[in-house]
Formats: C-alpha cells, sequence, structure tokens
C-alpha cells in the first residue's frame, strides 16, 4: 500500500544510492585522506585519486537519472497542458522554467491552470513554493 503524498512527505530517498553507496564512498574518501596524511606515496595518492573519481562517478549517475527523469517529467507535462488547459493558456507554458513544470506536476486537473497562471505572473519565488500552495496533491511514486 503505498502512502498518501503531500509536500511535506513527498522526497524520495532511494536507499541503495543514499543509504548505502554514497556513505561508503564518502567513508572511503576519508580514509584515503587519513592514509594520505600519514603517508605519502604514490599508492596513497592513487588511492585517493580514485576515491575522489569514484565520487565523482556515483554524483554524475545520480544527476544523469535525474536529468532523464526531468525531460519525461516535462514531455508528460506537456502532453497533460494539452489535453487539460485551454489553447490560450497552454501556449503560455512554454515560458514555465523546468523547475516550475516539475513542482506544478504535483497539482491535481482541477487547480493545475490556477496554479499555473499564478507561476506565469511570478506569485511564486521559489519552486517548492508552487508545491506548498498545492491543496489536492497529485503522487508521483515512479521518481528516480
Amino acid at each position: 500500500m503505498t502512502v498518501s503524498q503531500n509536500f511535506s512527505n513527498h522526497r524520495r530517498w532511494y536507499a541503495p544510492v543514499h543509504f548505502i553507496v554514497t556513505p561508503i564512498l564518502f567513508i572511503n574518501l576519508i580514509w584515503r585522506i587519513f592514509q594520505m596524511s600519514n603517508e605519502l606515496t604514490i599508492d596513497t595518492t592513487v588511492n585517493f585519486v580514485l576515491a575522489i573519481g569514484l565520487m565523482v562517478l556515483s554524483l554524475a549517475a545520480r544527476l544523469q537519472s535525474l536529468r532523464a527523469q526531468d525531460r519525461i517529467i516535462r514531455l508528460e507535462e506537456k502532453l497533460r497542458y494539452k489535453e487539460i488547459l485551454t489553447p490560450e493558456l497552454n501556449a503560455r507554458t512554454a515560458d514555465l522554467r523546468t523547475g516550475q513544470i516539475i513542482a506544478l506536476r504535483f497539482a491535481s486537473d482541477a487547480e493545475l491552470p490556477e496554479l499555473l497562471r499564478r507561476t506565469l505572473i511570478g506569485d511564486f519565488e521559489k519552486n517548492s513554493d508552487i508545491k506548498k500552495a498545492i491543496k489536492n496533491w497529485r503522487s508521483d511514486h515512479l521518481r528516480v
């Protein structure tokens, strides 16, 4: 059974990445720094560089999956806008930034037009402000 989403619980933690891989790589990096500070050799330097490379690789993999997700969300929302919005309002969605589109995806179909209008006129300073304004949350449990 899935829990109903809202602003306070919508953030997604992917356990293998957030609680296993990242901490292990971070501990490894700290250990390599410690080793290098005690004994500066080619081996400790190479291990330190590899530890940094693994951290960067992990971060890059995560960011690439998030970027792909953002592109899919933009496409999904573009299709949703065509179904829900008036042609005039739909035409104005080209002015939305990706972060705004991502925040608006949580809005129910009924409240999307008004929240979109408010977003376009600048009522919301941050994307999180858009999410906070949503009354009828549209859950997304398939996020990366």
